[in-house]
């Protein structure tokens, strides 16, 4: 049992950090410094839901960690634990109390991730003028987390159906 979830787990570390580098080469630019689909939080979803609360954190900090190192700075780390622990808090207390569905949670995810970079980003760089770009990442953050919910939902039905943990 516990063999099963720490392969799955490893798994999914190396499905989030490929998805990671998927997102890094893609060149999407929608006029927002930084804003990006979140591809890698599918493997974040999955777990969450699959096996444990517990694991989508480790998995999470792991992911920004390894990207972090491997593609980024300190600073572009320092943005995604931010984004990424606020999205997971709001995540996980949605899932807990809430009767969200996947793509709901997913969509609290998503946008508090850009929530959590823009006060990392406020305090960095010493402005609130950054408080402006919020609305358009809401709505960024509420259309990824959108389709990041669906296919996770998706993906979650069938690694459920083919692994017991």
């Amino acid at each position: 049992m516990k063999t099963k979830r720490i392969a799955f787990l490893g798994l999914f570390v190396a499905l989030a950090f490929v998805l990671s580098y998927i997102e890094f080469m893609l060149p999407l630019n929608i006029g927002i410094p930084g804003a990006k689909i979140g591809i890698a939080n599918l493997a974040v979803m999955v777990t969450l839901y699959t096996v444990g609360e517990r694991d989508a954190i480790v998995l999470s900090i792991i992911r920004v960690v390894l990207v972090g190192l491997t593609f980024g700075n300190l600073s572009m780390m320092m943005y995604s634990l931010a984004g990424a622990a606020l999205s997971l808090f709001a995540m996980l207390i949605a899932k807990r109390i809430s009767k969200l569905s996947m793509t709901g949670v997913s969509v609290l995810g998503g946008v508090f991730h850009n929530v959590g970079q823009i006060i990392v980003a406020m305090l960095v760089l010493e402005t609130k003028s950054l408080f402006y770009y919020l609305p358009f990442l809401i709505i960024v953050g509420t259309i990824t987390g959108v389709v990041i919910g669906i296919v996770s939902s998706l993906i979650t039905e069938r690694v459920k159906k083919s692994m017991q943990f």
